[in-house]
């Protein structure tokens, strides 16, 4: 049997260069680079939020080009999960085994879109104009039903829905007010997937003239237009319409994490909180804010602490809304431990009435699954495991001799959109968020967090004072503009010390509800709906047939 021709390489064939070898390698590592950096720039403390309108632009021009599926989503898990690693950067202060677990988790949960943006993507080549359009606002559904999951799922983690990047960007947050939060997101994914293909037309497709049109960019386009005509709707001339709702004084005790739960610190806490409170009297308050759990011990459960807030609060001559502890049947083994929010008023003292927090934070407040998790203590060494508030509980509040409703959120409850949708429901006028930033350190966790309590503010419709242990501290009115940021004389809001502002309402907002607020999350089912047209779209003919001139 003759042997097989044996056929030599040919030494005057030109050689694939270095680039063209490895070129599927190369475009990974710049996909890589470009979607840490744009994601980490787009979120606070950046001030940069125009990044969210390209932060998944890289991945998705990849996808066009149809890189092997194990490359692609190796390559967008690693990007993500270095991106949120370094977004929850804060957490290190509470801890690192936490902050390198949860950095990569949230990464993979967000970075799942991009899947579908693989699977999706190059099928939109060659496409009738609406099927193009169709699952474009398919891809763009689908993250926001990832981030309705993430409110909810394994006890929930919302933190930073890509809407927060738009914090400082009142202009397009209004839209919120009836969609939630989610509209945002939808229309800045929408805006990433127009560029995307916007790019992919110029450079991949070789189209000139008016061909360079991208339907799928000019729909991006007029969903942002829109989000501003709701702006200008809704803010214009809306100074007309406020009124007053009093001078508040904030109070930044700023004790540090170290001292805040050490029973020998508590007579110098208590020091602490008479001078910064005295020193927000002698402003002629009308009501006076502390943060969270701010006492050393319990308000309602130790009769010291009970006596020393209301002797405090007659001297200053104006009503305290505090958070602190409850202990119920105190003394007893069926005691009960709440982290709550309450009213202390000069002439009645302590109110009877508090609410208690209803998103308890796991570890921090209490173990989950106590009886496989025992051995774990919380890293909040006080008491026991905290007991969950059942519902909002709006406190009373008399301002001006006229009362006030409000609608208190303690930690990061003004995270979960729905925590603070039900207090508006439940006839809050006014969100308090009470919380102790402590916790994060003195970098951007504080300023992430704040961005949340804007969110909140524009969907309610509702002013939010915000008040924290050492920052941030301020007021944000209805329509989601920062008025007042508590700082010192050097810019930082991390300090200890107090500052009046005056506060005003909208009175076209006083007794009336925002369009989510009366109907929820309905737009998250109208995206589900999207979505799976979108895919059915997609889904009525195979993988149109490979461009040469457009591989990688």
């Amino acid at each position: 049997m003759a042997d097989s021709p044996q056929f030599l390489p040919d030494p005057y064939d030109p050689q694939p260069t270095f680039l063209q070898r490895h070129a599927d390698r190369i475009a990974a590592a710049v996909v890589f680079g470009f979607t840490v950096g744009l994601a980490v720039l787009a979120f606070p403390p950046s001030k940069a939020p125009e990044f969210a309108y390209a932060m998944l632009v890289p991945g998705i021009f990849w996808a066009y080009t149809r890189p092997r599926l194990k490359l692609y989503a190796w390559t967008m898990f690693a990007a993500q999960a270095v991106a949120w690693t370094v977004l929850l950067g804060w957490l290190h202060n509470v801890t690192w085994v936490g902050l390198f677990l949860l950095g990569p988790f949230v990464g993979a949960w967000v970075g799942s879109w991009y899947l579908a943006a693989w699977w999706a993507v190059p099928r939109l080549l060659g496409r009738p104009t609406l099927t193009r359009l169709a699952a474009m606002l398919g891809l763009a559904s689908a993250w926001v039903i990832i981030e309705w999951t993430r409110s909810w799922l394994l006890g929930g983690f919302p933190w930073l829905p890509l809407a927060a990047s738009q914090w400082e960007r009142a202009s397009i947050l209004q839209i919120a007010s009836f969609t939630g939060a989610y509209g945002v997101s939808f229309v800045l994914v929408m805006m990433n997937l127009g560029f995307a293909a916007y790019a992919h037309r110029l450079f991949r497709e070789g189209a000139v003239g008016l061909n360079k049109r991208s339907q799928e960019f000019f729909l991006a386009l007029f969903l942002l237009m829109a989000c501003l005509c709701v702006h200008f709707q809704e803010v214009f001339n809306r100074f007309r319409y406020n009124v007053p709702l009093g001078r508040v004084a904030f109070v930044q005790p700023y004790i540090p994490q170290d001292v805040k739960w050490d029973p020998a610190k508590g007579p110098g806490i208590l020091d602490v909180l008479e001078k910064t409170t005295l020193a927000a009297a002698a402003t002629k308050p009308d009501l006076i804010v502390w943060p969270e759990a701010v006492t050393p011990w319990a308000v309602r459960g130790d009769d010291t602490v009970k006596a020393f807030v209301e002797s405090l609060t007659r001297r200053a001559q104006a009503p305290l809304l505090l958070g602190s502890i409850a202990i119920e049947n105190s003394g007893t083994p069926g005691a009960l431990w709440f982290n709550g929010a309450f009213v202390v008023t000069p002439d009645k003292g302590l109110a009877a009435d508090y609410y208690a927090k209803r998103q308890l934070v796991a570890f921090g407040e209490f173990v989950p699954l106590r009886p496989v998790l025992g051995w774990i203590t919380k890293f909040v060494p006080i008491g026991d495991d905290f007991s969950r508030g059942l519902d909002s509980s709006p406190l009373i509040v008399p301002v001006r001799d006229q009362p006030v409703v409000f609608g208190p959120l303690i930690c990061y409850e003004d995270v979960y959109p729905q925590l603070a949708r039900r207090s508006a429901q439940g006839g809050s006028g006014v969100l308090a968020v009470l919380t102790n930033n402590g916790w994060f350190g003195e970098g951007g966790g504080a300023y992430q967090h704040a961005a949340h309590s804007v969110l909140r503010a524009v969907e309610t419709r509702r002013p939010v004072l915000r008040c924290g242990n050492g920052g941030w501290s301020g007021w944000i009115d209805e329509f989601g503009s920062v008025r007042a940021t508590l700082t010192n004389e050097a810019g930082r809001i991390y300090f200890r010390g107090t500052q009046t502002i005056a506060v005003n309402r909208d009175a076209r907002w006083i007794d009336r509800q925002s369009y989510y607020t009366e109907h929820g999350d309905w737009f998250v089912l109208a995206c589900f709906v999207a979505m799976m047209f979108g895919l059915a779209a997609l889904k009525t003919g195979g993988l149109p047939a490979a461009n040469p001139d457009s591989a990688v």
